[in-house]
């Protein structure tokens, strides 16, 4: 097989969460044990950083990544999902996973994997691990999938345990309460492993701090230290950090959201020096200010033109959605489109009645089984008093965005990671096909 008929393989006969949705995911860790050991255990070869929760685990990944890299350290970075390419999931200081190791990889062993019948996610991630062994990195990042206790990255012992934030999202499997999506997300905290918790509320703080005593695992949190004590956001639209322990830190990600992601990350550089890690300032400088160009992380308030200034973000529930709306509220443009797509199994409603009423829409749908039909989605966008046309796909609509705006405008794309895949898939196609190599 080549690379493209491998991955329609692994599509095929891995059930992918992002295609379908509930039917794919499978509870328990008994295939990620069974892998494992197939495999010799093999994230037991390298250190490792463990990173859950609901919004900001991406960011948070992706920087650290980069600033342990440019520390000296050869680190493997796991996250999910893609944007454009499956190899995106999995990387070597910033380089994504060869096409040859994936074809290897599912030809050597799909004799003994599909009796098992593992879902994608748990192929991927023993794809990953045995990759990050193979390439003998000292540390990875590992981003969980879903939730954290029954998540199948949840088999490693880390040096540490992150969990930025809990809000509602995947609420058929974690639970419909922040008290018991924080309990799912506690399941990664280990024995004397120390956690930081980004951010918490009266409901989930207790969760976190019972787990944490269950575990003796010192417990952190990033709300109660302020190590970020002063932000400003410069022409570049990049932030400018003034912290307790780095005087010169420039933000190359510019989302709102990532003022409480960087307090998160301060406090994750302290706490790895301590158990040993060699971490010298200009490392963490070059991590903030270059992680896209390290790592390749895309999507996260991403600028993609001006004239006009055209933006996407993966955000995709309420709590992401909360930041970008903010966002958006303070942009100077003299009219605003959204382009916006959504799946449905996420609280659309909630979503719908936070994004603003004086904008243009442009509704459409991601090309995944899960997304919600347009038409359906402008229904439901009226009661919440959004407005605007329906198009069958997103370069269709991202297209008639682009038609209809001066170039005082302002176009934004998102409400789905999906959303934001398939546009800067469909802007790679064309850039490839105006360079004459496709």
């Amino acid at each position: 097989m080549n690379y493209k008929e491998t991955l329609n393989y692994l599509y095929e006969s891995a059930p992918l969460f992002q295609q379908i949705g509930k039917s794919a995911y499978k509870e328990g860790l008994s295939n990620t044990y069974e892998l494992d050991k197939h495999f010799k255990h093999p994230h037991k070869n390298f250190k490792t950083i463990h990173v859950a929760g609901t919004n900001g685990k991406g960011s948070c990944s992706h920087t650290l990544a980069a600033i342990l890299q440019s520390a000296g350290y050869k680190v493997g970075l796991y996250t999910s999902p893609h944007l454009i390419d499956f190899r995106e999931r999995i990387r070597v200081n910033g380089k994504p996973i060869t096409e040859e190791y994936v074809i290897n990889f599912v030809e050597k062993e799909r004799k003994f994997f599909e009796p098992l019948q593992p879902s994608f996610f748990e192929l991927t991630t023993a794809m990953a691990f045995k990759y990050f062994a193979d390439q003998k990195v000292d540390v990875a990042v590992i981003e969980v999938g879903l939730g954290g206790r029954l998540d199948c990255t949840n088999i490693i012992h880390p040096d540490l345990c992150i969990i930025t934030n809990i809000s509602f999202d995947h609420t058929q499997f974690l639970g419909k309460t922040k008290a018991l999506i924080a309990g799912e997300k506690a399941g990664i905290i280990k024995k004397n492993v120390p956690v930081i918790i980004g951010e918490t509320n009266e409901e989930t703080k207790p969760v976190f701090i019972q787990k944490a005593d269950e575990e003796k695992a010192p417990i952190f949190f990033a709300e109660e230290e302020q190590l970020l004590w002063r932000w400003e956001m410069n022409k570049r639209g990049r932030w400018n950090y003034f912290t307790a322990d780095y005087p010169h830190l420039k933000g190359e990600l510019g989302g709102f959201c990532q003022i409480k992601n960087t307090n998160t990350i301060l406090l994750a550089l302290r706490l790895l020096k301590k158990v040993g890690y060699n971490i010298p300032d200009a490392a963490v400088e070059k991590g903030f200010e270059k992680v896209c160009e390290l790592t390749g992380l895309m999507g996260r308030w991403q600028k993609l033109g001006i004239n006009p200034s055209i933006v996407c973000d993966t955000g995709h529930n309420v709590g992401g959605i909360t930041y970008i709306s903010e966002q958006l509220s303070k942009q100077k443009y003299k009219k605003l489109h959204v382009v916006i797509g959504m799946v449905n199994d996420k609280d659309i409603s909630g979503v719908l009645a936070l994004l603003p009423k004086d904008a243009e829409y442009y509704f459409t749908k991601a090309s995944v089984k899960r997304a919600l039909h347009e038409a359906d989605l402008k229904f439901l966008a009226s009661k919440a008093g959004l407005y605007g046309k329906t198009y069958a796909d997103v370069s269709k609509a991202f297209e008639a965005a682009k038609a209809n705006a001066s170039n005082k405008d302002f176009i934004f794309v998102g409400g789905s990671s999906f959303v934001v895949a398939d546009l800067l898939t469909y802007l790679e196609k064309n850039k490839k096909q105006e360079e004459g190599t496709v």
